[in-house]
Parts: C-alpha cells; structure tokens; sequence
C-alpha cells in the first residue's frame, strides 16, 4: 500500500511540471517579450531608469524560464535530458540560469531603490534615478554575477552512470561548491537578499508616497513616476508570496533530515508545486502591469496595434481622378 501511495505521489510530481509547467511557460515567454516591446518602443520608458531595470529583467526572465522551466519540464515530465548527450549544456545550463535568476532579482532590488529615491523629497536624492548611472550599476552587477556563478562552467562534469549501456548524467565534481550553491546561490542570493532589500524598499516607497505632495514637475512625468509605483509595488508583493512557499518547502528538504520515503514523496510533490509558482514570478509581470496599470494598458493596444500592426497594412491610395477638360 505505501509503495502504491509513493508511486502514485512520484507520477503526481511528473504531471505537475507538464500541466502547471506548461501554462506558465507559454504564458511568461509571451508575456516578457510584450513587456520588452513596449518599454523599447515608447521614449518614456527608454528614458527612465526604473523602466530601463524592468525591460532588462524581462529580457533574463526570457533566459530564466527557458533554461530552468522548460528544462524542468522536459527533464521531469518527458524524460528529455539534454544535459546527459551534451557537455556543452551540461556545463552551461546551470551557469545560465543563476546567472540570469540573479541578475533578473538584482534588477528588481535596483528597480526599488530606484522608485525609492523617485519618491524621495530631496532633490539630491532624486539625481540618482539616473539612466546613464543605472545603465552602469547594472553593467557592474552582471559582471558581478557572471564572475561569481562561473565555477558552475568548471565543476560541472559527465559520469557514466551505467558501464554496460554507457549512459552518462552531468554532475557537479565538487562537494565543497555543491554546498556553496545550496546554501549561498539558492538560499541567500536567489532568496533571502532580493526579499530582504524588496520589502525593506517597499516599505519606504509607500511611505515617501503617503508622505509625497507632488512636486512641480511636468504632469507627464507625474503620471510616469505613479504608474512605475504601482508596478513596482505589485511585483514586491508577488515576488513575496511566490518565493516564500517554495523557500520554506527548501529549508524543510535541506535542514528536514526526512528519510520516510512517503514523507519525502509528499516533500518532493510540495516543492514541485512552490517551484511552479517560484517560476510564475518570471513569467507574470506583463500580466501584472496590465491589471494595476491602466496607463500600461492603454501603451500595450498603442504599441500593438499603432506602432506596429498598423505599419504592415496596405497603405490606401486614392485612385487618380482624370477630369476631361475638353
């Protein structure tokens, strides 16, 4: 009887990357490239440095979930394991991700301290929502990134997990940097810091603005600053309940020591589930701009269907009218 319930909770975890998997998938891949399309095309939002940190946060997200969701998907749903008959993705799948995973949450810290000083009183403060400066502190902290996540390019390695059908898996050859990326990579950079410096920032953004008479500022880039707010403080708020789930269900299989393999059969369906919604916060901000933000919605049908579908339409031409003056 446990072996039935254990099997059963084994092919639940399978089904859960192939039907919550699936959706956030297309969804988000779509979604993102939306959401680049209208931040490059309007002036306002190429000009501004809070929206210059979202553009570039969809364009990882884009990375993200193609590296780690659809490598989830077809890894654990249809045992299609690119890793194993390439060392080149071997090697470069994982590098890939957290270096686009931390970039993409270093880009929404920046995002709220950037609305932060938006919303600040003092003039000095507000010279540094600057788009040639964040341009820079993002070029440093993808270096930054790239640099620290490299080693996954070195340890990572094939080993014939079988001599007689000479089949391979990619596995990390170093204990000392599998624990580094547990409890740094995955527990600290990719939870404990974005959520800590978010809802630090939050918390401020929201007070400046309860605190805030507007300034004289053209009406233009009052209407811009309210609409980045409200974006921003919708995405502190999903980042929170999607990345808390799952880190809790992490701490429980890292410090847990479980070893009724029931018990670990129901963990292993739990952090399946909390990982699709981890991945949905990759997958949800143009979904999220577009509920909060009118403004955003009425800039999307602009974009579309003005800059863009409209340009490809046959232009009419008014037939030539040939008056018989004899």
């Amino acid at each position: 009887m446990s072996s039935a319930v254990v099997t059963s909770l084994i092919d639940s975890y399978r089904q859960v990357f192939i039907y919550m998997g699936i959706p956030i998938l297309s969804f988000g891949l779509v979604g993102d490239i939306f959401n680049i399309l209208v931040f490059l095309s309007l002036r306002t939002f190429r000009q501004s440095s809070c929206a210059f940190y979202l553009t570039t946060m969809s364009l990882l997200n884009l990375g993200q979930l193609i590296t780690g969701l659809l490598s989830r998907i077809l890894i654990t749903g249809y045992d299609i394991d690119l890793t194993r008959t390439s060392l080149f993705y071997c090697k470069f799948r994982l590098f890939f991700l957290q270096v686009s995973t931390a970039s993409s949450l270093g880009c929404i810290c920046l995002a709220t301290i950037d609305q932060y000083f938006a919303t600040c009183a003092r003039p000095r403060w507000q010279q540094w929502c600057n788009i040639y400066l964040s341009r820079r502190i993002l070029f440093g902290l993808i270096v930054i990134v790239i640099i620290e996540q490299s080693p996954c390019m070195i340890v990572y390695d094939h080993r014939i997990l079988s001599v007689t059908s000479n089949e391979t898996i990619c596995v990390s050859t170093s204990i000392d940097f599998d624990k580094f990326n547990i409890y740094f990579n995955s527990l600290v950079l990719g939870n404990v810091i974005p959520l800590t410096i978010t809802s630090t920032f939050g918390v401020l953004i929201y007070r400046n603005i309860q605190q805030l008479s507007y300034r004289t500022v053209p009406l233009v880039r009052q209407e811009l600053d309210k609409q980045l707010n409200s974006m921003v403080l919708i995405l502190i708020f999903c980042i929170h309940m999607t990345f808390l789930p799952q880190l809790i269900v992490y701490f429980i299989a890292v410090y847990g020591n479980i070893q009724n393999s029931r018990t670990r059969a129901q963990l292993n369906l739990a952090y399946a589930i909390t990982l699709c919604l981890y991945y949905s916060f990759f997958a949800s901000s143009f979904y999220i701009y577009m509920i909060v933000s009118e403004r955003f919605r009425r800039q999307f049908v602009y974009v579309i269907f003005q800059m863009h579908i409209n340009r490809y339409r046959p232009q009419r031409v008014a037939p030539n009218v040939i008056f018989n003056l004899t």
